[in-house]
């Protein structure tokens, strides 16, 4: 619990009727990645090597994977939505392991072969499939990263839940057009984003879909964001190498 500006005790993450709470332990390591001026083919394939031995150390290393899927690697291409190139989404047994996992990718490879930036924190919400049969090989995800903003800090408790109350309203309608949502994760232990929520989506309409309906619901009046759209692919084809 802590207290908010008007002295209100208030939590920061509570579950919703859409949303469940999680305490499995497990973390994200989310990679941001430009293509840097030079990437040799050996140090791409360090770079693919260092993701396989995270997968064999019982990482997820694909957005199918936090639903359950059988183990794939994966990455979404991002440049159309983004001055990212694409975005990769891990997530490791234990947030330790999440911050040693991040260094040891990068100094294997990716901060030389990329321009990175690096998130790592907690899931928090647990994944929810569409009710309407998850697609898991949904061509399309879309991350939203956020922060609170000041009308955030400041409003009572009453007044957050309202804004949950109302934010459910939207994600009903996302879930129950066929979008499936991999949970949420805290990033604000290290670094200026409070949160990420990952969605599938069978098509680029269904997205355009839900943020109308986010937004007619007022879901950012509390919130700063940042959105990237990006295509499915298997991370050996961004690298270019033979798994």
């Amino acid at each position: 619990m802590s207290e908010g500006a008007n002295g209100a005790a208030s939590t920061v993450t509570v579950a919703t009727d859409v949303f469940s709470l999680v305490t499995d332990g497990r973390a994200l390591v989310l990679l941001l990645a430009r293509p840097a001026i030079v990437a040799t083919p050996e140090l791409l394939r360090e770079c693919w090597n260092a993701v396989i031995d995270l997968a064999d150390a019982g990482w997820t290393t694909s957005v199918s994977a936090m639903f359950g899927d059988p183990t794939t690697i994966e990455a979404y291409e991002t440049g159309l939505s983004s001055d990212a190139q694409f975005v990769l989404a891990l997530e490791a047994p234990s947030l330790e392991l999440a911050h040693a996992g991040a260094a040891e990718l990068g100094r294997r490879g990716f901060d030389r072969a990329f321009e990175c930036r690096w998130l790592v924190g907690p899931r928090e919400f647990s994944p929810v499939p569409s009710p309407r049969g998850r697609d898991r090989h949904a061509p399309w995800a879309f991350f939203a990263l956020w922060e609170w903003n000041d009308a955030w800090q400041a409003a009572t408790l009453a007044q957050r839940l309202e804004y949950d109350a109302e934010c459910d309203v939207a994600f009903s309608a996302d879930v129950g057009s066929g979008i499936s949502i991999a949970g949420r994760h805290r990033l604000d232990g290290g670094g200026s984003w409070h949160h990420l929520g990952i969605w599938e989506s069978p098509t680029f309409e269904h997205v355009t879909r839900a943020m109308a309906d986010h937004e007619r619901v007022a879901d950012f009046k509390f919130t700063t964001s940042r959105h990237l759209l990006g295509r499915r692919r298997p991370l050996a084809e961004i690298l270019g190498v033979t798994p």
